[in-house]
């Protein structure tokens, strides 16, 4: 993320949006002050918090040949900067049906031969505002490990900014994604559990209670919520390293 610049707060900064100049207060992230210069995001606009990929920008500061990427919403604006919002990035992406798939590197090899192009630049890793090992779940999919792709790409928000920094040309998202659905699809167990709960979902096990909830009036359904059996708390016995990825 990028620091703010030293001003103060309620300083103007000029920046210039698709070659136009605006002043905006320093203290903003891109997208906010785009927003204060009067734009209103249709698209280039999601959670707001860095996770859902869809305000990918790249920008260049002044007296700089450096040409960088992050995401507006997490982005503070900084004198003369030039930038540009990326909605979508315009990757390449491979058809293919994941039922007629087994999971083997060799399907990811051939899906995306350009994997074999990596010079080990590191320049992906740089270009990911999630602060991901771009280049290192890309050496395990050249080697046909999917599971390990999978594991060191879970948290790709599919912006496609370290595509936007590879030489090479290729699209590490997409090489992502393939490994977490192969890995999804073939590497994991499936749940026993939740086998049985869809079973009991489609022999009709639900379907009288769920007629029953839907007749029942608006005080009648918050009574019921407010009597509900609340799932229990976890403690810090129970929490695990895993357990971070979601919080």
């Amino acid at each position: 993320m990028t620091k703010p610049s030293e001003t103060t707060v309620d300083e103007l900064v000029p920046i210039f949006f698709m070659g136009k100049k605006y002043d905006v207060p320093a203290s903003l992230t891109i997208q906010k002050a785009l927003e204060y210069a009067g734009y209103q995001h249709i698209r280039g606009c999601g959670c707001r918090g860095g996770v859902c990929g869809a305000c990918g920008t790249v920008y260049r500061l002044p007296d700089s040949y450096k040409l960088q990427v992050g995401l507006a919403c997490q982005t503070v604006v900084q004198p003369g900067m030039h930038l540009m919002i990326m909605p979508y990035y315009p990757g390449n992406r491979s058809t293919f049906d994941i039922e007629e798939l087994s999971g083997t590197g060799a399907e990811v090899a051939a899906l995306y031969p350009e994997i074999f192009k990596c010079i080990g630049c590191n320049s992906c890793s740089q270009g990911c505002p999630m602060d991901i090992d771009v280049m290192h779940y890309m050496a395990q999919a050249i080697r046909g490990d999917i599971a390990g792709a999978a594991e060191t790409s879970f948290d790709c928000i599919m912006c496609g900014l370290c595509a936007s920094r590879c030489p090479a040309e290729e699209v590490q998202f997409n090489v992502a994604i393939l490994a977490r659905r192969l890995n999804a699809r073939y590497g994991i167990p499936r749940a026993k559990h939740l086998e049985e709960r869809v079973k009991e979902i489609t022999d009709g096990k639900f379907d009288e209670p769920l007629r029953n909830l839907m007749s029942k009036s608006k005080e009648e359904l918050k009574e019921l919520y407010k009597s509900r059996e609340a799932e229990p708390q976890m403690t810090e016995e129970d929490w695990t390293p895993q357990d971070a990825r979601y919080v």
